[in-house]
């Protein structure tokens, strides 16, 4: 297994494992020594980072989301489900990488999963586009879903993006069409929709594959219109404030669970998701199976009408 990649507020646990890597180089010319020094240095990690992750700013989560070795849609697929068949093609112009589709079991419940694929090397980024999709990725996932309805299957959708592609060609191809029409098509769906929020889930690329009857998120993953970044360079034409603008955007699973726009959180492991992604998969999976039998009872009619209160529902104040 790879070591791990450590984050930038990660740097005080980066020197303590520098010198454990020192102590081991010792250990022959004392070994009693070095082992105690090591179990010290080690007790002493384990408090810095019980206490750094029990007070995570909103700028920090985003970072833990965009981890390099945080799991994937197929890496969720691989570990919570069997029979997984992929499908490819929108039946219109062609196959997108960034937007994975297909057909699998969770437990003994056949469902359409779909979901964005990051890569977790650089030759698999730039083949998956770092899961920004083209409007063939949101005709695909279109296609799976309408599938699913055909033959009431229930759809488990994986978001992790930072937005759909902006490029040239997408536009041309499409782009704000194909997303708007998930929306309108994802609304009215007669068929369960769970959506889970695994990284990132950022503008119109996210929501483009978001409309659900229940949302779940990660608990380091995030959810927003815009991305930190972005609000940034727009509002202050630079992205020095971008932690001050990351709190302002109300975008971690906290926050959206207590303005009541996604339904349950999954706790990750300390450290984030890729610490142990078994773990995180294993919970995930029961949260499903807790969801979906419920939601599998409920005819399709009504399905429609729950979802489209529960997000016509969303941005209402009341003083």
């Amino acid at each position: 297994m790879p070591e791990r990649y450590l984050l930038d507020f990660e740097e005080p646990m980066r020197r303590i494992r520098h010198q454990i890597r020192e102590m081991e180089d010792w250990s022959d010319r004392d070994p009693e020594y070095t082992k105690n020094e090591i179990k010290r240095l080690e007790d002493q990690e384990k408090r810095l980072s019980d206490e750094i992750y029990s007070n995570l700013t909103s700028w920090q989560r985003v970072q833990i989301a965009r981890h390099p070795q945080r799991p994937h849609t197929l890496d969720y697929i691989k570990k919570m489900t069997t029979d997984f068949i992929e499908l490819h093609g929108d039946r219109k112009t062609g196959d997108d990488p960034a937007m994975v589709a297909g057909f699998a079991k969770i437990g003994d419940i056949p469902v359409a999963v779909i979901g964005q694929q990051k890569g977790h090397d650089n030759e698999s980024r730039i083949k998956r586009n770092f899961g920004m999709p083209n409007p063939e990725g949101y005709r695909k996932a279109l296609r799976i879903m309408k599938l699913a309805e055909k033959f009431s299957r229930p759809v488990l959708s994986f978001v992790d993006t930072p937005g759909a592609f902006p490029g040239i060609e997408a536009e041309e191809h499409g782009q704000g069409e194909a997303i708007a029409r998930n929306l309108m098509e994802m609304s009215m769906l007669q068929t369960p929709i769970i959506v889970t929020i695994i990284g990132e889930g950022g503008s119109g690329g996210a929501l483009g594959i978001g409309v659900g009857d229940k949302i779940v998120m990660l608990e380091n993953s995030w959810y927003s219109v815009i991305a930190p970044e972005s609000c940034a360079m727009i509002l202050m034409r630079s992205t020095e404030k971008k932690d001050k603008l990351t709190e302002s955007l109300k975008l971690t699973a906290q926050d959206l669970k207590k303005l009541g726009l996604i339904d349950n959180i999954i706790k990750e492991p300390v450290g984030g998701a890729h610490n142990d992604p078994d773990l995180v998969a294993k919970r995930l999976k029961a949260d499903i199976l807790k969801i979906l039998p419920e939601l599998m009872k409920t005819s399709g009619t009504n399905l429609v009408k729950q979802r489209i209160h529960k997000f016509k529902a969303m941005g209402r104040w009341s003083e």
